[in-house]
């Protein structure tokens, strides 16, 4: 049983390193989504409810 617990702590420490710079990587994907977001967010509130209609007819 003692020689399995350092096997064992060795691959959990491999699936964290691996989920760390999984992580790191999509940090700046969300982060630039986010903004994305944002200003998108910020664009629909500024265009009035008509528009969406005039749009949805001329389909």
């Amino acid at each position: 049983m003692m020689s399995d617990s350092p096997d064992k702590r060795s691959e959990w420490r491999a699936i964290f390193y691996v989920q760390a710079r999984v992580a790191i990587l999509f940090v700046p994907v969300v982060a630039s989504l986010l903004i994305i977001a944002a200003l998108a967010g910020n664009d629909r509130k500024s265009v009035p409810d008509v528009d969406r209609t005039v749009t949805g007819s001329v389909r």
